[in-house]
């Protein structure tokens, strides 16, 4: 008997070096699955810088997302993977600068006229004082990998609006999503100026936000408590990946 090679069709080759930044959203707190070497970081294996990576065989990968992460702590804490060959980046960074973990236990707890105050307060951050943080820092990325795409993805609205919800008001709903649109708009004007490109998954989670019968989100979650209004694994899998995957 004879035995000869078996052709199975050209070799793939791997994907480009890739390096995942950014805050919790990124990092994939609510997604389960977490990396216990990634201690407060909370590094999920089943966000979408894994699922990315686990599809297309990078190169090489490196994942320096933390949870709590804010524009500085990227720049100054997560760009050492970065370098002259790194072909992809992504990020997602912003809501912890605009205060959305406190804009959402003010909504939580507070009343309406509180939230509302509380989400004009990040609304006017978002617009004023974020733009400048958010340059800075992908200037830096830029700096540090010159031949990279950067994929800079946004935030989900939290919630499906007209429809019977228990929990919080159709006010405090409607504030918080408008909060979500202005910095995501924020974010996108900023990386456009960068030649970065958006990745807009407020189109990908529609009609899967909190009240809606499919959320793809935690609303409040006890234990553990920073896993609270951020999406699951199917948000990932479904919300972020995609996105993040047509853009790069």
């Amino acid at each position: 008997m004879m035995f000869g090679l078996v052709l199975t069709g050209p070799a793939h080759a791997a994907g480009p070096a890739y390096v995942a930044l950014g805050d919790s959203y990124s990092a994939g707190n609510g997604a389960g699955n977490y990396d216990s070497s990634s201690g407060g970081c909370h590094r999920s294996l089943s966000s979408y810088p894994y699922l990315w990576k686990n599809a297309h065989a990078p190169s090489s990968f490196a994942d320096t997302s933390c949870s709590g992460a804010v524009t500085t702590d990227v720049t100054n804490s997560q760009l050492a993977p970065l370098n002259s060959s790194t072909g992809l980046v992504s990020l997602t960074v912003g809501g912890n600068d605009a205060g959305f973990a406190d804009v959402m236990t003010t909504c939580v707890t507070g009343s309406d006229a509180t939230c509302v105050n509380r989400v004009n307060t990040a609304e006017n951050y978002a617009r004023n004082t974020l733009p400048a943080r958010l340059d800075a820092t992908y200037a830096a990325i830029r700096a540090k990998a010159p031949n990279a795409k950067v994929v800079v993805l946004g935030y989900p609205r939290m919630y499906t609006l007209n429809v019977f919800c228990v929990g919080l008001s159709a006010t405090k709903h409607s504030k918080i999503n408008e909060a979500a649109d202005v910095i995501d708009g924020v974010i996108a004007a900023r990386a456009a100026a960068h030649g970065f490109v958006f990745g807009d998954v407020r189109t990908t989670f529609g009609g899967h936000e909190l009240c809606s019968s499919d959320d793809w989100l935690h609303s409040l979650v006890v234990s553990p408590n920073w896993e609270s209004y951020h999406p699951t694994a199917t948000g990932h899998a479904s919300g972020y990946y995609p996105v993040l995957n047509a853009n790069s």
